[in-house]
Order: structure tokens, then C-alpha cells, then sequence
């Protein structure tokens, strides 16, 4: 019964970072939905009225604020259809979000093609302001006010994906800003709705280019980005077991990451080793939110030196019982070939005169040196025992030891 407490002890600091992440990504995916929702109004919004005003302008701005709701939508219905399984295809179906984008990303470049055409062959008229102004200026006042807030949103939740929807929504301000001046311009009896039109087509064309170069790089096996895959591998490589992460392969699917690992192990069973593997696609998982598979190939390694880590009083002192209360400890590095000291140092335990939690701070604190071995006197049940368990660092008696 202790045994199990002291689990869920070590377990709790994990569990409460994994709530935590959860609870991010769920206010994300709300923000995400209330983007939706606002576009899709303000989509509408603009389009009836420049249909009843008389602006290609504002059409085109319709079109160009819909391109995100249809993006959106794509995405879903690649997302649904990415959560299907099929046995011709182990690795998922999620490449399917990125052909619904391609077939969206040629859709509002069509669209823009049409509203530039417009906008250059179109009658060159003066809308009706009254109707087209209003709706235009509450348009530019939700659009930038809504991508500043998304965009600090975006930074404050860690999400990439709020923070580039942030972006689009700035852009989009520019275009309804382009739309406005035109109008205020048809007040004062100036023709410049066709040239806002012409804007507005650029415009349009660039957020469908950017639609489409980004499902070429998906369907092309474009490696994550540079940065992740250094904080994935730095992940891994903290792990008390890991020598170091021979390779990392990585690739999107429909902006979703796929990654593959070769970790190099410090020698150990092969059950722990598959308890380690396990645990860091794990950990892999629960941190990087847009990582949906990942695959970490264990190699056992046998290096040259081993360190081990002994509990003392003082330096040249005797053993510690508890490994908690140690206010030193011994760093040993032993050669494996003939079982000599090549070096060894007294480490000051910053945390054993801590208050609470000494136990899970001191582990992890040994942790951190990656040993082999510690040296105990009984194998006491604690926090800081078995957390270097969990680990896979072995507990030596000191009277095992001593016999040999």
C-alpha cells in the first residue's frame, strides 16, 4: 500500500504539467472555434451589404474574410477524415486535412481571379454609402481588435496555430482598411471602388497562395520545424537513461507532426529499455500537442565508464541511511575494463534540509548527473528511491558491494 503512494507521489508533478497542457490546448480550440464564428459573421455581414451597396470592394473583402471560414472547414473535414482508420494506411489518414486545403487553396485563388477581373472589366460605379461605410468601419474595429487579442492569446497559451490565425486576421484588417478608404473617398464623389477591388484581389491571392504552398510542403514530407525537433530531442535526451539521440526523422501531415526516433540507451534489461521507450513516446505526446505519432527505437549502449553516486555525512565520511537526508554525496566514474576510480568528486545536496517535497527534489537532483549506480544501505521505500527506480538507475547495498 505505501508502494503505491509513494508512485503516486513521483507521478503527480508529471500529472499536473499534463492537466496543464490539456487545458491549453482546450482554451485554444475555443478561441479557435470563436475565430470561426466571428469570420463567418463578418464574412456575411460584408458580403450583403456590398451586394446591396454596390461594392465590389466589399465583396471582395467578403471573400477574402470567407477564405479562413472555408479553410477552417476544410480542415475539419480533413480532421474527421484523418480520424478513420484503415489498414492500407498505418500511418493515418491525416494527409487527407491537406488535400481538402489544396482544393480550398485553388478555390480562392479562383476567387480573387474573378473579383480582379471584375475590378478591371466591372463597371466603374459609386456605391451606396449609407449601407457599405458602417458595416465596413464595425468590420475594421472587430478585425483588428479581435487579431490583437488573438495574438496575445496565441503568445500567452503557447499555441503557433493562434498566434498565425492572429495574423490573418491582421491581414484581413488591411484589406477591410483598403475597402474603407474607398469608401470614404465614393462620399466625396470619388470612382475607387474598382481599384479597392484590385487591392482586395491581391489580397486574396496571397492568402490562397499561402493555402497552397503549404499543402505542396505537406504532400512533399516537409520536415517540422527546425526548433521543435531541437526541443523534442532535448526532451528525450534528459531522460536520466539516454546517452544521446542518434537520429531524428520527422514530417508533417496535414499540420501534424510524425516523428521517429533512434535513442542511444545506456546499457540496460530489455524490459527496462522498453518501459523507457514507452515512456518517452509518452512524454513526447503530452508535450507537443501537434505530435500525433511518434515511433523512439531504442539501442542499447555499454560505455566505457559508469558513475555512481554514493549518500554520505561529510566528505571522506561515513554512509547516509536515507538517501533524502544525505547532505553530500559521492561521484564516483569507474572504468568498466579493470573496475579502477578514474575520478570522483563530494557533491553538496542543495535540497536535504528542504521543508517539503525533499524527496521528489533531491531525486531529481540525482537525476540530473545520470548515474549508473547509487549506493544505499537498505532499499528503503521513498520518493527519491523510487523515482531513481522508475529511471532505471540501479540501487546497490553497500554490503554487496563490500563483499565483492
Amino acid at each position: 500500500m505505501k508502494s503505491t503512494e509513494k508512485t503516486s507521489q513521483v507521478d503527480k508533478p508529471q500529472a499536473k504539467e499534463a492537466v496543464a497542457a490539456h487545458i491549453e490546448i482546450k482554451k485554444a480550440r475555443s478561441r479557435a472555434a470563436l475565430s470561426v464564428a466571428l469570420n463567418l459573421l463578418l464574412s456575411l455581414g460584408k458580403g450583403v451589404a456590398g451586394i446591396l451597396g454596390g461594392s465590389s470592394a466589399l465583396v471582395g473583402d467578403a471573400i477574402h474574410s470567407a477564405t479562413d471560414v472555408v479553410g477552417s472547414a476544410a480542415a475539419f473535414a480533413g480532421l474527421w477524415l484523418a480520424g478513420k482508420k484503415h489498414p492500407s494506411f498505418p500511418y493515418g489518414l491525416y494527409k487527407a486535412e491537406t488535400l481538402a486545403t489544396l482544393i480550398t487553396s485553388i478555390a480562392v485563388i479562383l476567387a480573387g481571379y474573378e473579383v480582379g477581373r471584375r475590378a478591371l472589366l466591372g463597371p466603374n460605379t459609386l456605391p451606396d454609402v449609407a449601407i457599405t461605410l458602417p458595416v465596413a468601419l464595425i468590420s475594421l474595429v472587430i478585425t483588428f481588435s479581435f487579431g490583437f487579442y488573438q495574438l496575445h492569446t496565441g503568445k500567452k497559451l503557447h499555441s503557433k496555430a493562434l498566434q498565425a490565425d492572429a495574423r490573418d486576421y491582421l491581414a484581413d484588417g488591411l484589406s477591410t482598411l483598403v475597402v474603407v478608404f474607398s469608401l470614404i473617398g465614393a462620399y466625396y464623389g470619388l470612382r475607387l471602388d474598382r481599384w479597392a477591388a484590385g487591392a482586395v484581389s491581391i489580397f486574396i491571392f496571397w492568402s490562397g497562395g499561402n493555402l497552397l504552398l503549404r499543402a505542396l510542403r505537406d504532400l512533399m514530407d516537409e520536415a517540422i520545424d527546425r526548433d521543435t525537433e531541437r526541443k523534442i530531442i532535448s526532451l528525450v535526451e534528459t531522460h536520466p537513461r539516454v546517452e544521446h539521440v542518434e537520429r531524428c526523422l520527422s514530417r508533417m501531415a496535414g499540420g501534424r507532426f510524425i516523428v521517429d526516433l533512434d535513442v542511444i540507451l545506456r546499457s540496460c534489461s530489455l524490459e527496462l529499455a522498453h518501459r523507457i521507450g514507452h515512456n518517452l513516446e509518452n512524454n513526447i505526446l503530452q508535450t507537443f500537442s501537434q505530435v500525433v505519432m511518434t515511433s523512439v527505437k531504442i539501442h542499447s549502449h555499454e560505455p566505457d565508464k559508469l558513475r555512481r553516486l554514493t549518500p554520505v555525512k561529510k566528505p571522506e565520511g561515513k554512509i547516509e541511511a536515507h538517501l533524502a537526508r544525505a547532505p553530500w554525496f559521492l561521484l564516483e566514474t569507474i572504468n568498466r575494463s579493470d573496475g579502477k576510480i578514474s575520478h570522483h568528486e563530494y557533491i553538496r545536496n542543495p535540497h536535504w534540509q528542504a521543508e517539503t517535497k525533499k524527496g521528489f527534489l533531491v531525486g531529481k537532483w540525482l537525476l540530473g548527473f545520470k548515474p549508473d549506480q547509487v549506493i544505499v544501505i537498505e532499499k528503503k521505500e521513498g520518493t527519491a528511491a523510487a523515482l531513481l527506480s522508475e529511471a532505471g538507475v540501479e540501487l546497490i547495498l553497500s554490503s554487496d558491494l563490500a563483499l565483492k
